[in-house]
């Protein structure tokens, strides 16, 4: 086992393509600048499976970037991973995206089942931005703190450190209402592509016009965006955009149940897309 900032980041990127997963060198690198994580290795060193954690205060952590080379899923390793990064993180309450695979894994370690992420990607497709009583506007250094504040009231916990290092890397829109952020949507670089997430809305009209300027600038090119919706007008708009569903995960968590993003409304933000499965 090593400290995965000690591993060269080609070591790391070989571990994801080995399981078809697209993160590239500099997502691994971004994943270890705002968490911790460990590699199992071979003989040779070899890097053969990967978990990581993502704090965000004292109490709360995300986990992911769990991964084995299909050769040793049978083995035990992702167990074994596990229970060093649950060790080494104790005393918070997490959350991880579970795949298929993985699923009996984390039941096992404690972990309950919520709701499914869809993760929808493809060639964006334009359209025309849907009317709306307040305009949508470029977001700016100045709304950093406006964005980690809703951020925080539809996570569920403050993720300060996370927003602004996307914040950072990123282009965001945000629409505002009675003088306050409502609702704003970050787009970035990421995999295949570019990713568009997170997004906070209370509403799926106001989700759909920040998102949109991110479809409309990545037209014919590929874009991701994972989402927890598989009804009302935003998950419509997202396949009308070229954005059809690749695969799904189940957000599962341990000590703290998953804010439920049905219960969204104009004073109730949600989370419409995560920032990345790993970082949810």
């Amino acid at each position: 086992m090593a400290d995965i900032a000690d591993i060269d980041l080609e070591r790391l990127q070989a571990l994801s393509i080995s399981v078809g997963w697209p993160h590239r060198a500099e997502d691994w690198q971004f994943a270890r600048e705002v968490g911790y994580g460990f590699v199992a290795l071979d003989e040779i060193d070899r890097v053969l499976g990967s978990a990581m954690w993502f704090p965000h205060g004292d109490d709360f952590a995300t986990i992911g970037m769990v991964m084995t080379s299909p050769r040793l899923q049978s083995l035990g390793v992702g167990e074994w991973l596990m229970k060093r990064v649950l060790s080494a993180s104790a005393g918070r309450t997490y959350r991880l995206s579970a795949t298929r695979a993985a699923l009996a894994l984390y039941r096992s370690l404690g972990f309950i089942g919520h709701r499914t992420v869809f993760q929808c990607q493809g060639e964006a497709r334009r359209s025309d931005p849907p009317s709306s009583a307040e305009p949508v506007r470029r977001l700016e250094a100045a709304d950093l703190a406006a964005v980690t504040a809703l951020d925080e009231r539809a996570f569920g916990t403050s993720r300060a450190g996370l927003i602004a290092r996307l914040f950072e890397q990123s282009v965001g829109y945000g629409l505002e209402r009675d003088g306050k952020l409502a609702a704003f949507a970050l787009c970035r670089p990421f995999g295949r592509g570019h990713v568009v997430g997170p997004v906070v809305a209370g509403l799926d009209e106001d989700a759909v016009v920040v998102v949109q300027p991110h479809v409309n600038e990545h037209d014919g090119r590929f874009l991701r965006l994972d989402t927890h919706l598989d009804e009302g007008i935003f998950p419509l708009f997202v396949a009308r955009s070229g954005l059809k569903i690749h695969d799904t995960v189940l957000t599962m968590s341990l000590g703290a149940p998953l804010t439920d993003p049905s219960t969204r409304g104009p004073d109730r933000p949600v989370t419409f897309a995560l920032a990345t499965q790993a970082l949810g």
